[in-house]
């Protein structure tokens, strides 16, 4: 069951992601169509396409990859290909959510910039070398990162809350009308926190026990008989 979970929380992350791309060059033909023509309409769609579709699988392939990271030994600090990946998605989530999007929105109003296109093709640039960065894993392993420490991969049950709450957060935007991956970004920061203090414990446990077995040194005292 805790396989097939994962298996399936990484298949909704290539899904999202591929999505997440394919919008990205559907929003940049948009864009530079409307940039050509004067066509308010194409810069409508763009902004319709980025707030209905682009934004949802966005949220999801990130909470998908922080997910994966944060409930697997990979970690979020401990190999470099994965803390690349961790900053870029930060980085193209702002940029998506408070700069694009407004941009979008001036842009109904007349008000066209050519940092449009320019962020469009960023975005999908990072999307493609995070694929690669999937793939290839380059690097090695981080400094902070300590061989003589697993850890741990989680339960079923945490891999198949991660594949429900992205439909949840789904549901409530439609209801309300507005992209907004509140239980995402709760889980993501809730779990994160909880499996750190963890590992934390389970590292001063240990480090514990190693120095209740440390060897008595040779110079110590012998207690003398009584």
């Amino acid at each position: 069951m805790q396989k097939r979970a994962r298996t399936l929380l990484v298949w909704l992350h290539v899904v999202t992601s591929v999505g997440w791309l394919s919008q990205a060059v559907a929003l940049l033909a948009l864009v530079l169509y409307g940039m050509r023509t004067g066509d308010l309409d194409a810069f409508r769609m763009a902004r319709y396409l980025d707030h209905e579709v682009l934004a949802i699988m966005a949220n999801t392939s990130a909470f998908s990859g922080f997910m994966l990271s944060a409930t697997t030994p990979w970690g979020y600090f401990r190999h470099w290909w994965v803390l690349a990946k961790f900053v870029i998605t930060i980085s193209q989530l702002y940029i998506g959510i408070f700069i694009l999007s407004g941009n979008l929105q001036e842009a109904l109003n007349g008000h066209v910039t050519a940092w449009m296109p320019v962020g469009t093709a960023l975005m999908i640039s990072a999307i493609a070398f995070q694929a690669w960065l999937s793939v290839a894993k380059p690097w090695g392993r981080t400094p902070w990162a300590d061989s003589k420490v697993k850890l741990p991969t989680a339960s079923a049950f945490t891999f198949v809350a991660a594949l429900v709450i992205p439909v949840i957060d789904f549901a409530i935007s439609l209801w309300r009308g507005n992209p907004m991956p509140l239980l995402m970004l709760i889980t993501v920061i809730g779990y994160s926190i909880r499996r750190a203090a963890r590992a934390r414990r389970r590292s001063s446990g240990e480090s514990g026990r190693g120095s209740a077995a440390r060897p008595a040194r040779r110079d110590a005292t012998a207690p003398s008989p009584r």
